[in-house]
């Protein structure tokens, strides 16, 4: 289809407006003379517009004649044309001519550098990294070698495990994975304990295999022991080293603190409003329309409008406008139940987002305090869940006991 379009406009056309009471008697005769129209779209009974080729709009006169109908050019569209204007407007020419060659010129350059990745990795270090290694937007295309790209950020990265590179107009897109991190577990073979990964009360412990050292209702710190791998007997020498296993269920808690200002300061827009614009060429911005701003109070919206608005060519230039509106700043008391409430429902719903999956929720506790006109609710939920971790064991044989 896109060939087809291309075609057509080196090729030259014109859109066309019929009108008569023959209509598709028209259009028949017209196919039997091979005479080609397109994007034929009828107003009414006796009117029609559509494409034709210069070659066959020349052919149609004899048609019209034979059919009765009348036509007239609405549109001229093409190559042939845009040539034809160039003839008599050599300014225009130069300009379009000059145009093309600093387009092509700038599409020789890479603009933008772009990182893809899944929100795990930093790619503000990322392409710090890149520009120190001179990959950055103004290089040159035929300077950037992918696989060099490629390779240099697998080596140099060890939490990547894949890179893919790939120039896309003026655009470097590098796709980036970040290494799965592969928990460490220790061996059914080797000697452990089971220690707590946190603060927490004991609720159930279940000694599979080693020694329990701790019963419901202890308080235990993060990295006490909970199942020793160290058996001891006094008819032993030296103690049985084995692999502890076992289930270690406990309570812990999880908290959130909320602050909010009871008398809020909110903006109100006047309706009054400043614009300045700049224009900017990569780093550089140069000021088209430039001013003190007028207001003591605003609110500043800042848009940005590329030149070369393509998904294929990115070239850095853009109108950025500023946009001040004036705001009166106006006080107003909130009602402390109603905020109270909100604040409980929003800390309580991050908490339950950060919880981890599978553990059960025993209760929550919502507190209130005020000070210095700041509401602070601070939610706790307490949970039961899983605290143990394998930790290898390295004991001294030589140690007295």
């Amino acid at each position: 289809m896109l060939v087809i379009r291309l075609w057509n406009y080196l090729r030259g056309y014109v859109i066309i407006k019929v009108e008569g009471l023959t209509l598709e008697r028209f259009i028949n005769l017209a196919i039997t003379k091979d005479i080609y129209l397109w994007d034929i779209y009828r107003h009414d009974y006796t009117t029609l517009e559509a494409k034709v080729s210069i070659k066959g709009f020349k052919a149609l006169r004899n048609v019209m004649k034979k059919v009765g109908c009348r036509s007239n050019i609405i549109e001229k569209k093409g190559f042939p044309f845009l040539i034809h204007r160039f003839k008599y407007r050599k300014m225009l020419a130069f300009g379009f001519i000059v145009s093309l060659g600093i387009i092509f010129f700038l599409t020789s350059f890479i603009w933008t550098v772009d990182i893809v990745s899944n929100g795990e990795i930093r790619e503000d270090y990322l392409l710090e990294f890149l520009k120190k290694n001179n990959v950055k937007p103004g290089i040159k295309k035929n300077e950037v070698k992918i696989n060099n790209i490629e390779r240099m950020l697998l080596e140099s990265m060890d939490t990547l495990s894949y890179v893919h590179a790939d120039i896309v107009g003026t655009k470097l897109l590098i796709e980036v994975k970040k290494r799965d991190e592969i928990p460490k577990r220790v061996n059914k073979n080797i000697p452990c304990n089971i220690i707590a990964d946190k603060k927490a009360v004991i609720e159930k412990v279940i000694a599979k295999n080693g020694k329990a050292e701790v019963e419901k209702g202890d308080i235990v710190k993060k990295g006490q022991i909970l199942i020793s791998g160290v058996l001891k007997d006094e008819r032993m020498e030296n103690p049985l080293l084995v692999h502890s296993e076992g289930d270690i269920l406990a309570r812990t808690y999880y908290k959130k603190i909320i602050k909010e200002p009871i008398v809020k300061t909110i903006k109100e827009e006047t309706g009054k409003k400043f614009v300045t614009k700049e224009t900017k060429i990569g780093d550089k911005r140069i000021h088209m329309i430039d001013g003190d701003i007028p207001f003591k109070h605003y609110k500043e919206i800042i848009t940005n409008k590329k030149v070369f608005d393509s998904k294929v060519v990115d070239i850095p230039i853009e109108i950025i406008k500023h946009e001040y509106r004036e705001v009166n700043l106006k006080k107003v008391t909130r009602n402390v139940d109603s905020l109270k409430k909100i604040s409980s429902i929003e800390g309580t719903k991050i908490l339950m987002e950060e919880l981890p999956k599978g553990i059960k929720v025993i209760s929550k506790d919502v507190r209130y305090s005020i000070e210095d006109n700041i509401l602070t609710t601070t939610i706790n939920i307490e949970v039961i869940e899983e605290i143990g971790k394998k930790e290898e064991i390295k004991y001294n044989y030589n140690k007295e006991d």
